[in-house]
């Protein structure tokens, strides 16, 4: 087997996944090229299953594994996304799924790797050691581990995003790529190369986070203590696997700042529609911040995961959009058409004045007798409602 995910191999993910993955939509940018001075179009992993490109590389993992030893099952470490991609990918087969995740994933990642049917193993809060538990459980119970990105099935099933990126625009000119492991940016890298030389792959990382840049100034994998808004961009290092074809294929690295991702995130809601977590936007962000100049060109950023947690997109709109400015005018014009709690309504008797069908004295409004009085009449001391008497 070759050192490098071929492009023959991506060819070979690519034709089992269709039955599985959807084909994730190149959508234009028009607010990004206005922005940008380029044309910029986004490929919506965000909109794959488990929300997240994730399942590419686990489905095609797993339907790898010999079947007498997959179906004892399988197990990951992931901060949540390929966990949930594990989950599903073992719940396609029927076989039994661990994910040990971090005590600090997002609540959304959680419930929907339990909701896949996998358990879920909290542990820690770094890459490591997420990975030295899962190791362990995997040596206890016999089961198959699916890394989060440095092996070769999981690098060809991420490449099949390259090969529609190429389908679908073949004269684009960049794709950025947001950076975690590595995984995506390798099976990207290794199906553009093949297929158009020309065109540049550049890898964006949180500032916070970026051992891949790091690991390939320094021409070997070099570990950081990660610290960023992306959870899903926080590995300790890269892959070996992943370092290999970054080093070969890959054109250019570049971080942004936690800013700038919740930046692009919003902006991706408001202006696309489309909602992405914050370690999705790295590469939107990329452009926006202007860490990444197209010059004019044709660009690709990938949207990798949309898995925004609830609480925290609740949060992030009440910032944008509950504001001061945006608040005032919204209240101004509620505060004349909302009824005060006392405010019963317009039809509520002054003191002692009858209206319309309203009685005089103690009387609650409308069905509500006084002194036995039937309620459709109302009377006030035997006087009818109607004639509104004075009391004799």
């Amino acid at each position: 087997m070759s050192t490098f995910v071929t492009a023959a191999a991506i060819e070979e993910a690519a034709r089992m996944l269709p039955a599985v993955v959807v084909r994730t939509p190149l959508l234009p940018a028009r607010w990004l090229n206005e922005t940008v001075e380029a044309v910029v179009r986004l490929k919506c992993e965000n909109l794959q299953l488990g929300g997240a490109f994730k399942i590419r590389g686990a489905y095609t993992m797993v339907s790898r594994i010999r079947p007498q030893i997959r179906r004892r099952g399988v197990i990951a470490y992931s901060s949540g996304n390929h966990a949930q991609a594990v989950a599903l990918a073992a719940r396609f087969f029927d076989v039994p799924a661990v994910v040990v995740m971090p005590e600090n994933a997002p609540g959304i990642k959680v419930e929907g790797a339990r909701r896949m049917g996998a358990e879920v193993v909290l542990r820690g809060t770094t890459s490591e050691q997420r990975r030295k538990r899962a190791e362990s459980i995997a040596n206890k119970r016999k089961l198959t581990m699916v890394p989060p990105f440095d092996h070769f099935d999981v690098i060809a099933g991420q490449g099949t995003v390259g090969r529609e990126i190429m389908q679908d625009w073949p004269d684009v000119e960049a794709v950025l790529v947001p950076v975690g492991g590595g995984g995506l940016l390798s099976g990207i890298a290794a199906w553009l190369k093949s297929a158009n030389p020309g065109c540049r792959v550049i890898g964006v990382e949180p500032e916070g986070a970026d051992s891949m840049r790091r690991s390939l100034n320094a021409g070997q994998p070099v570990s950081v203590q990660p610290n960023s808004i992306a959870d899903g961009l926080l590995p300790v290092r890269p892959g070996n696997l992943t370092l290999a074809h970054a080093m070969k294929y890959v054109d250019g690295m570049i971080t942004v700042s936690d800013e700038a991702m919740v930046d692009a995130a919003t902006q991706l809601l408001v202006r696309s529609k489309l909602v992405s977590e914050y370690s999705g936007a790295a590469a939107v962000a990329a452009l926006l911040s202007g860490a990444y100049d197209p010059k004019g060109g044709r660009v690709v950023a990938v949207v990798s995961g949309g898995n925004w947690d609830p609480p925290v997109l609740a949060a992030r709109l009440e910032e944008v959009f509950g504001g001061a400015p945006v608040q005032a005018a919204g209240k101004k014009t509620v505060a004349k058409k909302a009824p005060a709690k006392k405010t019963v309504t317009e039809k509520a008797p002054v003191k002692k004045a009858p209206v319309k069908k309203a009685p005089v004295k103690k009387a609650p409004a409308k069905k509500a007798p006084v002194k036995k009085a039937p309620v459709k009449k109302a009377p006030v001391t035997k006087a009818p409602v109607e004639k509104a008497p004075v009391k004799k």
